[in-house]
C-alpha cells in the first residue's frame, strides 16, 4: 500500500522561484516513481502548468492567502495546513520555520512533521523587527513540535542543536551537471563577470553593485536576479545597465539552459549570500563548472572547500579578488574543475532525493528511525 506525503511552504509544483521550488521539482516525481501518492500546495498564478516536465501523478492542490511580503507564508501555510488536515496524509514535508506555527494543528490530527529548517531567517536584514520575531517563534514551535527536522549545511545543524536543543538530518541541495552548452548571446566564454542572486542586503548586492561599476571598465558583467517587489536595487542595477554598455541586468532568468550557460562560461561568478546554510543556486554553479568568488562565511566555505577565493563583503576587496580571477585563466580553470568535482561527490539531486525519500519513509515507520544513521546522512554518498 502506497504512502501519502502533503508538501507545504512552496509556491507550489512546478514553479521556479527559488530554493525550496527546485528542490520540490526534482524531488515530487522523485517520491512519485518510488511508490508515494504525492501533493504539493501551492498560490495560484505561481506555478507553471504547461511545463513540459511536469509530472501528472503529482497532485497540486491552491489554496487562499494574503500576497504580501510579510504575510504571504504565514497565510498560505495556515491555509495549506488547514487542507492537510483534513486529507490526514501519512506524513507531511514542510518547508520554512515560519510554518512551525501551524504544527500543532497537524499534530492534532496525528501527522508526523518534516521540516526543512531553511537559514536562520531571523538574521536577515531584508526583515524588519517583527518579521525576525516571527521567524524566531516559528523555530522555538518548530524545534517543540516537528517529528524532524532537515538542516541542508553542517553548520545550520550545529546552530539548531546549541540555539534550540535539537538535532537535525544533514541532507543539502543538488545541481544537475548539463552537458556543455552554447555561449549566451553578445558573451564570450571566461570573459565576463557574472552575479546571480536575489536582490536582498544579505547577498551583498548592494557591494557587489558597487564593484560592478569598476569591474565594467576592463570586462562584461551580467547580473542575472531581482528583488522580486521592486525598490532601490532593482533600481541600482536598471541605472547602471543604462549607463554602461558592459552591464547586462536579466532580472530573474527561468530558463534553465540560460542560466547554466552563463555559469557554465562565466569568467568569475560571486556568490554573495552570507545568511543561509547550502545555497542552491551555488551548488548548481558548481554542477556547471563555475569559477567562484564568494562572501568568506562559515557556510560558504564549508560548501566550496578549496574550490574558490574568498572575500570580504566591501565594494574594493570584491573588485580586487574578481579582477584578479578574471586574469588568471589557470585559476578559473582550476577553480572550475574543483567546484564541478565536489558538486559530483557531495551534492546530487540522486542523494538528496534518496535521502528524503528514506527519512519520509522512516518517520512513517514508527520505530525504525535510527538517530545515528539520519543525522549523519550525506546526500552525495
Amino acid at each position: 500500500m502506497s504512502k501519502s506525503v502533503a508538501i507545504i511552504g512552496t509556491r507550489g509544483y512546478p514553479s521556479y522561484y527559488g530554493g525550496f521550488e527546485t528542490l520540490i521539482r526534482r524531488l515530487a516525481p522523485y517520491l512519485v516513481e518510488s511508490g508515494w501518492d504525492v501533493t504539493v500546495y501551492g498560490r495560484p498564478g505561481a506555478v507553471k502548468a504547461d511545463d513540459r516536465l511536469l509530472d501528472p501523478r503529482v497532485e497540486s492542490v491552491m489554496t487562499k492567502g494574503l500576497e504580501t511580503k510579510s504575510l504571504s507564508t504565514l497565510s498560505y501555510g495556515f491555509t495549506s495546513s488547514l487542507s492537510a488536515a483534513r486529507r490526514k496524509p501519512d506524513v507531511a514535508l514542510i518547508m520554512n520555520v515560519a510554518n512551525g506555527y501551524w504544527l500543532p494543528l497537524l499534530r492534532s490530527r496525528g501527522i508526523p512533521t518534516v521540516v526543512n529548517v531553511d537559514g536562520i531567517e531571523w538574521e536577515r536584514a531584508k526583515w524588519g523587527t517583527n518579521a525576525k520575531r516571527v521567524f524566531r517563534g516559528g523555530a522555538r514551535l518548530t524545534a517543540k513540535y516537528a517529528s524532524e527536522l532537515v538542516c541542508d549545511s553542517h553548520e545550520i545543524r550545529r546552530r539548531w542543536q546549541r540555539d534550540f536543543g535539537r538535532e537535525g538530518v544533514f541532507i543539502p541541495y543538488g545541481g544537475d551537471a548539463p552537458d556543455q552548452l552554447p555561449v549566451v548571446d553578445g558573451l564570450k566564454s571566461r570573459e565576463y563577470v557574472l552575479v546571480v542572486a536575489r536582490f536582498v542586503p544579505e547577498n551583498t548586492v548592494p557591494e557587489f553593485l558597487e564593484a560592478a561599476k569598476e569591474l565594467s571598465k576592463k570586462w562584461n558583467v551580467v547580473i542575472v536576479g531581482s528583488t522580486g517587489y521592486g525598490g532601490e536595487l532593482d533600481l541600482a542595477a536598471a541605472k547602471l545597465a543604462e549607463e554602461s554598455p558592459r552591464v547586462r541586468w536579466l532580472g530573474h532568468v527561468s530558463d534553465d539552459n540560460k542560466l547554466f550557460s552563463l555559469w557554465q562560461h562565466a569568467g568569475a561568478y560571486f556568490h554573495g549570500h552570507s545568511v543561509g546554510g547550502t545555497n542552491p543556486a551555488l551548488v548548481q554553479a558548481m554542477a556547471c563548472g563555475a569559477p567562484v568568488v564568494a562572501r568568506d562565511t562559515v557556510y560558504n566555505r564549508e560548501v566550496l572547500s578549496e574550490a574558490a577565493t574568498f572575500v570580504q563583503p566591501d565594494p574594493p576587496s570584491i573588485t580586487a579578488a574578481v579582477g584578479r580571477a578574471m586574469t588568471d585563466r589557470m585559476w578559473q580553470d582550476s577553480s572550475a574543475a574543483l567546484s564541478f568535482q565536489r558538486s559530483q561527490e557531495l551534492y546530487t539531486w540522486e542523494g538528496v532525493c534518496s535521502s528524503y525519500e528514506s527519512l519520509l519513509d522512516e518517520v512513517t515507520t514508527p520505530g525504525t528511525v535510527h538517530r545515528d544513521k539520519l543525522v549523519n546522512r550525506v546526500a552525495g554518498s
